[in-house]
């Protein structure tokens, strides 16, 4: 059985933070990545099949090694998801401060 991947559930493990954080701005073989982390290779062949099977991160064959980096389109469809609750939360959290600028206290 073949179960869908959900972008959400990938990206709520604090470990495939980091790796998107880390392929962000390179690409990285999986060596490169797991020497950032005090967990077993495996786990983090886990954790990158995971990302990929979301499409967060996408692989690149070099000769014999394969390279992670980041899918910014992916990204950019999962930033665009949540954008609405940003700005939602901006706009409370300015009321909430405006509110709080002209509260004075009783004494």
């Amino acid at each position: 059985m073949n179960l869908r991947r959900d972008v959400f559930q990938a990206i709520a493990d604090p470990t495939r933070r980091a790796i998107l954080l880390l392929v962000a701005s390179q690409a990285m073989t999986a060596g490169a990545i797991a020497s950032n982390f005090d967990t077993a290779r495996p786990t983090v062949s886990k954790h990158l099949q995971i990302l990929t099977e979301c499409e967060l991160i996408a692989q690149e064959q070099n000769g014999r090694e394969i390279y992670y980096h980041i899918n910014a389109k992916k990204m950019k469809e999962v930033a665009d998801f949540i954008e609405p609750f940003r700005q939602m939360w901006d706009d409370r959290f300015n009321k909430l401060e405006s509110i709080m600028k002209n509260y004075k206290p009783e004494k």
